[in-house]
């Protein structure tokens, strides 16, 4: 059974807040099945924002890169997925060395 997105977001939000990284919800999608997508912001003007990708061979979701460049490139990005998506959720997560713990357990699976 999968987690809804809601519960994912706050655990999420949850990790970040006991590591001392702030991270705001930018979107709020559908609260059961909306999509995540995450944006890095390093804080000098660049950014990397990242989607969970399904390997439909063997099942297995991760995090991949969706773009990664100047902050104003990467949020067109982000806002051209918000307008094929309506349920998205994008979470935005500012942090200087480059944080953002999609690859620990229990995020990254």
């Amino acid at each position: 059974m999968r987690l809804t997105a809601e519960i994912w977001v706050s655990a999420y939000l949850t990790r970040l807040r006991l590591a001392d990284i702030p991270a705001f919800v930018v979107a709020h999608g559908d609260d059961t099945g909306g999509a995540v997508l995450v944006k890095l912001n390093t804080l000098d003007g660049r950014a990397v924002a990242f989607q969970r990708s399904f390997d439909i061979m063997t099942g297995d979701r991760k995090w991949v890169e969706l773009a990664a460049g100047e902050e104003r490139e990467v949020d067109a990005t982000v806002s051209r997925q918000r307008g094929y998506d309506p349920d998205l959720w994008v979470i935005e997560v500012e942090d200087r060395q480059g944080r953002h713990l999609l690859e620990e357990p229990g995020l990254s699976d």
